[in-house]
């Protein structure tokens, strides 16, 4: 009494020569997908260091100037560094403004880079679905109808996403605000220790 099994859905896979092509390109997509996941995890890893860096360095900055300028304005007549508080205040509003700017645009850049991060973990996800099936149905696998089932699911989360795109108030705006808020309270510092 011999038995009669279906062969294994892998070894299917390997005497069809258009199952196999599809599984080798897929494996190679999704090493080429983890491989750009870990770049753009690394850049965003980048993008936060430098972030972090320009909110240290803008504390920093006005820290030193606060003391320079208090420092200072025991050793000057308080008539002739009043006439001249001008050039510390435009100076740190610069400084401030700048930073500010850079800040933006960095939290900016790492937004978007989250949202690209996002997508390819989804494609990745998505495409993992497919191998598996793939491997487990075998030659049961249709390769016309799963292909077009993964392009409409890709279509249909492009067409989701662009539809909810409002604006939203965020940390990032709240930590503008507040960086805001304190390169005036310098300016108000730096008038009144000149001034007084």
């Amino acid at each position: 009494m011999a038995s009669t099994s279906a062969p294994h859905p892998l070894h299917q896979i390997a005497e069809s020569t258009t199952h196999r092509l599809l599984l080798k390109q897929w494996l190679k997509e999704q090493d080429l997908i983890s491989r750009r996941i870990s770049l753009k995890e690394s850049r965003i890893d980048s993008v936060r260091r430098e972030i972090t860096f320009l909110y240290c360095f803008f504390f920093i900055l006005h820290s030193f100037s606060l003391l320079i300028l208090f420092a200072s304005s025991s050793h000057e007549h308080n008539s002739v560094g009043c006439k001249r508080s001008w050039v510390p205040s435009v100076t740190s509003i610069l400084c401030s403004l700048s930073i500010l700017w850079a800040l933006r645009y960095k939290g900016d850049t790492e937004a978007s880079l989250e949202k690209l991060l996002e997508r390819e973990k989804e494609d990745g996800l998505m495409l993992a679905k497919c191998v598996d099936e793939l491997k487990r149905k075998g030659l049961e696998f249709d390769l016309m109808k799963e292909v077009d089932a993964l392009r409409r699911a890709k279509s249909l989360r492009v067409e989701t996403k662009v539809v909810s795109g409002t604006k939203k108030w965020s940390a990032r705006d709240f930590s503008t605000m507040v960086m805001l808020l304190v390169s005036f309270v310098v300016l108000g510092l730096v008038r009144f220790v000149l001034c007084s």
